[in-house]
C-alpha cells in the first residue's frame, strides 16, 4: 500500500474547492432538461472563435469554423448514404482529424458512432462491428487491409457498406465506396429537418474489455458525453480558449474521447493530436504545439521517464496534466524531473457513474471517498462481496482494501453495455439496504485517513496492461486454436517496475505443440497489450472444484522457476526463451524489461 499522504495544505484544501467549484459552474451545460450537446458546443465555439484552431495535426489547423463547416459535409454524406436518427456507424482510424469530423457529423444526424479498437483484427474486429449494429463501417485507408480480411464475413453487412477515406496522400484504394469523393460534391450548410440530439440519445460507443469475452460496447449517451467534457475541460483541466490540450491517447477510448475532445469542446481550447503515442517524441511535440495541458495513463508516464534525460525536460508550458494509473513509486520523479506544477489523477468509468477526481494533486492518490461511494469487504482475489448476515455489505476501515461500489441515483448513473445481460451483472443490489443499487466496479481500491483513495488492482478475470484492460477468456479463445494447445488459462501477473500486470499463459499441450507456430500465432493475432509475456507448459491442468480453471496459485507461483517445475518461456522481443533463475532475476532486477 502506498504510504500516506502529508497533510493537505491549505492550497492543496483550496485547489480542491475550486476544482469542484468550476463543476458546478459549468452544470448550466448538464443539468436535466440541459438543450446543450455536443454539435450545439462546435456551433458556439464556431461563433465565439471563427479564427481559433480548434486541431492540429501533423502540420495542419483547423479553426473551429472549419469543424462546424466539416461536420456538415459529413453529415451530407451520410444522410445521401441513408443513415439517420439511430442508427449507426461504425470509425476504424487513426487519431487523426476525419475520426472527429465523422463522429460530429454522425452527431448531427442523431446517428451513433461505434470506436473500434486499431489495435484488434480477425474475429476481434468482427465482433465490435456486427454488435454495434453498425449500418455502415467508415475505415481509414490505414486500417483498410485489416477490414478487407474480415470483409465476407461480416453477417449483417454487405460490401456496399463499407467506405473507406484516405489518410493524407492518396493510396491504393481498398475494394470499398471511396467517402472522399461524394466528401468533395458536399454542401458545408446545415442540415434541415433534423432536430438537435437529446439528453438520452446515444452519442457513441466505446469499447470496454469487461471482465469476460469479447470486447463489449459501453453506451455513453449525449448527457454522459456533456458531463464527462465539461468534467474535464472546466474542473480537471481548467481550460481556456488559449490553451492547448496535447493527446497521444487513442480517441476510441475514453481517455481520448473525454479528457481530449470533450474537454476542448467545453472549453473551446485546441486539441493537439498525436496519431499514436511516441515516448521519444512527446517532449518536443509539447514544445511545438505549445501545449498547456495534456492527458496520459500510468504506462505513458513510466515510458517518459526510461527516456534518457534531456536538458529541455523542463522547457514546456504545461500546468496541468490529467489522467489515470499513475503509479505512486514514479509520481513524484515523474513530476519532479519534468517540472509538473500539477498532476490530477481521476478514475471513472467509460459506462458511467460517479467519477473520483485528485484534484489537490496529493501523489499516488485518485482522489476522495464522495457521498455515494462505498468500498465495500470483498474476497480480495476473487472479488466476492462479503455480505453480513442480514444479507448487506459492509464498509472497509482506513487502511484495508475493497471493492469500490458506486450508488445509482440522481446523476450518478450507470448507462451500461448494448448487451444487456452484462449490463445486469455491474448492478449490485441490497448493498446497504433492501432496494438500494450500486454499480460494481471490479476494482479494488486501498483506503486511506482522510478518505483518501489509491487503486490497488482489477479483480476476476480482468488484468490491466499498458493501459489496456484485458479479458483473460478473450486472449484465451484467441490461443485455443493453436496445434497443440489443448487447453489456455490466461492471467496476469506482476512483474517489478512494470505498471499493470504482464500476460501470462499456462498451457495443456499435446505433442502437436509447436513453440513457433504458436509464436507465430501470437505475433499475428493478437495486439501487443494482449501477448502472452509469459508461459507455462503442462499436461494437465490444475482447475477447481466446480471444474474451472485455477487462477490464484497460478497466479501466485507466476514466473518463477524455483516454485514452478513445468517449463517457462519468455516473450523476449520476436521469440520465446526459455525462462532459468538467472533470466528470472534479471527481470526482478530490471536488467530485462518486459514490453
Amino acid at each position: 500500500m502506498p504510504p500516506p499522504p502529508a497533510p493537505l495544505s491549505l492550497n492543496a484544501r483550496v485547489a480542491d474547492l475550486r476544482g469542484l467549484g468550476r463543476l458546478l459552474r459549468g452544470l448550466p451545460l448538464i443539468r436535466p432538461g440541459s438543450h446543450w450537446n455536443v454539435s450545439r458546443l462546435i456551433e458556439r465555439n464556431a461563433r465565439r472563435w471563427p479564427t481559433q484552431a480548434a486541431i492540429v495535426f501533423e502540420g495542419r489547423r483547423y479553426t473551429w469554423s472549419d469543424v462546424d463547416r466539416a461536420a456538415n459535409r459529413y453529415a451530407q454524406v451520410f444522410r445521401t448514404l441513408g443513415i439517420e436518427r439511430g442508427d449507426v456507424v461504425a470509425l476504424l482510424m487513426d487519431n487523426r482529424p476525419e475520426f472527429l469530423f465523422a463522429l460530429s457529423g454522425l452527431s448531427r444526424l442523431r446517428a451513433i458512432s461505434a470506436l473500434i479498437n486499431t489495435h484488434i483484427s480477425g474475429d476481434r474486429l468482427r465482433h465490435s462491428i456486427e454488435v454495434s449494429g453498425a449500418k455502415r463501417v467508415l475505415v481509414g485507408s490505414e486500417h483498410a487491409a485489416r477490414l478487407k480480411a474480415i470483409g465476407g464475413e461480416l453477417s449483417t453487412l454487405s460490401a456496399e457498406d463499407l467506405l473507406w477515406i484516405a489518410d493524407g496522400a492518396p493510396t491504393d484504394a481498398p475494394p470499398f465506396a471511396n467517402f472522399g469523393d461524394l466528401l468533395t460534391q458536399a454542401s458545408d450548410t446545415a442540415l434541415d429537418g433534423v432536430g438537435p440530439p437529446e439528453a438520452h440519445d446515444h452519442y457513441c460507443y466505446i469499447y470496454t474489455s469487461g471482465t469476460t469475452g469479447l470486447p463489449k460496447a459501453a453506451i455513453v449517451p449525449n448527457n454522459r458525453m456533456m458531463t464527462a467534457s465539461t468534467l474535464f475541460g472546466r474542473a480537471i483541466l481548467n481550460a481556456k480558449p488559449s490553451d492547448v490540450i496535447y493527446c497521444p491517447l487513442p480517441l476510441y477510448h475514453s481517455n481520448g474521447m473525454f479528457a481530449g475532445w470533450g474537454a476542448a469542446l467545453a472549453s473551446g481550447a485546441t486539441l493537439a493530436l498525436r496519431r499514436r503515442f511516441s515516448a521519444s517524441r512527446f517532449w518536443q511535440d509539447v514544445r511545438e504545439y505549445g501545449a498547456t495541458r495534456f492527458i496520459y495513463i500510468g504506462e505513458l508516464c513510466r515510458y517518459l521517464l526510461n527516456q534518457p534525460p534531456q536538458p529541455e525536460d523542463r522547457d514546456h508550458n504545461v500546468s496541468i496534466a490529467t489522467g489515470n494509473g499513475l503509479r505512486p513509486d514514479i509520481w513524484q520523479e515523474f513530476q519532479e524531473r519534468f517540472g509538473l506544477p500539477l498532476i490530477r489523477e481521476f478514475y471513472g468509468a467509460t459506462e458511467g457513474a460517479l467519477p473520483i477526481v485528485n484534484f489537490a494533486g496529493v501523489a499516488g492518490r485518485i482522489g476522495r471517498l464522495l457521498p455515494g461511494h462505498a468500498v465495500v469487504r470483498c474476497d480480495v482475489e476473487t472479488g466476492e462481496i462479503q455480505r453480513r448476515a442480514d444479507g448487506h455489505c459492509e464498509r472497509v476501515e482506513s487502511g484495508e482494501t475493497g471493492l469500490l461500489t458506486i450508488k445509482l441515483a440522481g446523476v450518478s448513473r450507470f448507462d451500461g453495455y448494448l448487451d444487456r445481460s452484462a449490463s445486469s451483472k455491474k448492478v449490485l443490489r441490497g448493498v446497504f439496504a433492501d432496494g438500494d443499487q450500486y454499480f460494481d466496479s471490479g476494482d479494488l481500491l486501498d483506503v486511506h485517513e482522510g478518505g483518501w483513495l489509491s487503486f490497488a488492482d482489477r479483480i476476476g478475470d480482468t488484468y490491466r496492461w499498458k493501459g489496456e484492460n484485458v479479458s483473460t477468456n478473450e486472449v484465451a479463445e484467441a490461443l485455443n486454436p493453436c496445434p497443440g494447445v489443448l487447453e489456455a488459462n490466461v492471467y496476469g501477473v506482476e512483474v517489478p517496475g512494470s505498471d499493470g500486470r504482464a500476460g501470462m499463459a499456462a498451457l495443456r499441450i499435446s505433442s502437436a505443440f509447436s513453440l513457433d507456430d504458436f509464436t507465430a500465432l501470437v505475433r499475428r493475432d493478437l495486439p501487443i497489450f494482449q501477448r502472452p509475456y509469459f508461459l507455462r507448459l503442462q499436461e494437465d491442468m490444475r482447475i477447481t472444484g466446480t471444474f474451472k480453471h485455477q487462477k490464484v496459485e497460478y497466479r501466485r507461483e507466476a514466473f518463477d522457476p524455483s516454485k514452478v517445475s513445468d517449463p517457462l518461456y519468455f516473450l523476449d522481443g520476436n521469440k520465446y526463451t526459455p525462462v532459468d533463475a538467472a533470466l528470472y532475476e534479471a527481470i526482478r532486477s530490471g536488467e530485462v524489461t518486459v514490453r
